[in-house]
């Protein structure tokens, strides 16, 4: 396929990057590696494989503790309170989990047993997956548990040791230490949801006080004050116009769920925005969601055509999705951070646009740690006014999925990511750019396709391109046409570090439908170092026999290029070093 000059020139230069710096969130915890720690246990090595615990653990390794006075132990490098542990255990036979326990000490002196459990690991099966053994296929390997009013002073001695021999090894993947913020005072003005009952001791329920709180708030527009706590929620808090609900804290102030209620979809924990000018800030919310079911709402927060909103430095876990945004504009998701969940960690889905995530991390999502997803479907939701997208994803960092990918875009105008970390996913790509799914509706008039410019810029991604389970290997960075072809993709500034498989990927399944062409599309600057961990002889740049059209390779070192396409013609405008 020849491409005239014209638009060789043109696409040449119009290639968008961003500015040179933080590449991923500023993390404000030190991690520590199971594997560079001092043990007597059994140092698992690195598996790239599905369906083994090693390919979701950061490096694909961690250590096993399966008798009492099995440890870890390592120096710690500062002065911490809190400490995150990530873990695995087995699974009951009929599944349901086990427990077990650790014990931590401080220069040798026990301060706690951490009782843990595997209630909410293990999926089974083909998605959307189930919690029966019989069905094979595991996932979903690791939870995680917080500890904070620890006192860890740099160069103190820290081990995590296994109590006794109950026949439930422990798996240690690494953990994360932190010295928590003071807690956040209380805004001049503010309601507070003490006053309208609300206990915050964990076991009363606090629904209905917080819901009085956010009515007060309503009638005046104003903020609703949440002190340091564990504040029970069994149903939804729908947050209106003008309100905002300000907690002292991501470590402070926590919204649980009620485990013995949380089988109910309506009774689970749930901030939903439906207005304009509505914001949540400073808290965490712990669900106790351990399966998954498409047909129920999302819990954690659901932004349902709200604008001109925010979620700021908010703690999400154990629920379904982190965020769930549809319809929603000029959203800024902003220092959030998203542990161990059923699926996404962010999804602008629908009609989003103009909106933002930044400074976030993902970590155990069971889907895309962020995506854009513009679908059209029959769905109550699926009416929107205006075109989804010019969406940004930036500053931020994914890890360890248990299904999907890292950063997802299927489609919209205009949307970016920029500036991100992602390592370790094990199950997909790093960054995936797709038509997989159904964005346009004839009938309705509705296409949203990808349009405009798709910038992917200055982005990094370190052990990525893992097995997709229902699928195959997906690259470390992959472009799919499936239900559509493609057009005004923009990468740049791209690291692909040690790939499970190719660096970089092109493939159309569509094609048999006509779908299958790839066109205006740059990879600029774009370094692949290292392929085929998990699949040996990948190479940098892979071009499947389906994909169509072409593509600009400028100014890059990929390895290399296999072109087994006779219809997709590369053009190296000048002839990039491989």
């Amino acid at each position: 396929m020849n491409i005239p000059f014209r638009l060789l020139f043109f696409v040449v230069t119009c290639v968008v990057t961003s500015a040179a710096g933080q590449i991923g969130a500023v993390l404000p915890w030190t991690t520590i590696e199971a594997e560079t720690m001092r043990t007597n246990g059994t140092v698992l090595a690195p598996h790239y494989g599905p369906h083994r615990v090693e390919v979701e653990s950061s490096g694909q390794q961690a250590v096993r503790l399966a008798h009492a006075g099995e440890h870890v132990e390592f120096a710690s490098p500062g002065a911490f309170d809190s400490l995150v542990l990530r873990f695995h255990l087995p699974d009951a036979p009929q599944g349901g989990g086990v427990e077990s326990s650790l014990r931590l000490l401080v220069n040798g002196q026990p301060v706690r047993t951490l009782t843990l459990s595997s209630r909410n690991i293990w999926l089974y099966g083909n998605y959307p997956f189930s919690n029966d053994p019989a069905e094979g296929k595991p996932r979903n390997f690791y939870d995680e548990l917080r500890l904070k009013r620890l006192t860890i002073n740099a160069g103190d001695t820290v081990r995590l040791e296994k109590v006794a021999d109950d026949g439930i090894p422990c798996t240690v993947d690494l953990v994360d230490l932190e010295l928590v913020p003071a807690p956040v005072a209380q805004p001049a003005g503010a309601l507070s949801v003490s006053d309208f009952g609300a206990r915050g001791d964990g076991t009363a329920d606090d629904t209905k006080a917080l819901r009085k709180a956010v009515a007060t708030a309503a009638k005046q527009g104003g903020t609703v004050w949440v002190p340091a706590g564990d504040y029970k929620l069994t149903g939804d808090i729908v947050v209106p116009s003008g309100v905002t609900i300000q907690g002292a804290g991501m470590w402070h102030t926590t919204f649980v769920g009620d485990e013995a209620l949380y089988g109910q979809a309506e009774r689970r924990v749930r901030f939903k925005l439906s207005g304009r000018d509505v914001h949540l800030a400073d808290f965490a919310i712990l669900g106790h969601l351990n399966y998954r079911n498409d047909q129920e709402p999302n819990d954690g927060v659901v932004g349902a055509g709200c604008r001109d909103a925010s979620v700021s430095r908010v703690w999400i876990e154990h629920t379904k999705a982190g965020v769930w945004v549809y319809n929603g504009i000029n959203l800024v998701i902003d220092g959030c951070r998203f542990r161990n969940l059923i699926a996404d960690g962010v999804n602008f889905c629908v009609g989003t646009s103009h909106s933002v995530v930044q400074n976030c991390t993902a970590r155990g999502t069971g889907d895309d740690c962020y995506a854009v997803w513009p679908v059209v479907e029959d769905q109550g939701y699926a009416d929107f006014d205006g075109k989804p997208g010019n969406n940004v994803i930036r500053r931020s960092t994914g890890q360890l999925t248990w299904l999907a990918n890292g950063a997802s875009l299927y489609g919209g105008l205009g949307n970016r990511i920029e500036d991100c970390l992602f390592t370790d996913i094990g199950t997909g790509s790093g960054i995936l750019i797709s038509t997989t799914f159904p964005t346009a509706h004839e009938g309705r008039g509705i296409d949203n396709n990808f349009s405009g410019i798709t910038v992917v810029a200055n982005n990094r991604l370190v052990r990525c391109g893992g097995y997709d389970h229902s699928w195959a290997y997906r690259a470390a960075l992959q472009i799919c046409m499936d239900r559509r072809s493609l057009t005004g993709l923009r990468v740049s500034g791209l690291e692909v570090k040690d790939s499970l498989s190719d660096g970089i990927s092109v493939v159309a399944p569509g094609s048999a439908k006509g779908q299958g062409t790839l066109a205006g599309t740059v990879l600029e600057e774009v370094h692949v170092d290292g392929t085929g961990l998990g699949s040996p002889g990948r190479p940098g740049l892979w071009i499947r026999e389906d994909a169509a059209g072409g593509l600009i390779l400028l100014r890059s070192q990929v390895g290399e290029v296999r072109n087994d396409s006779k219809t997709l013609r590369i053009h190296q405008m000048p002839k990039s070093v491989n």
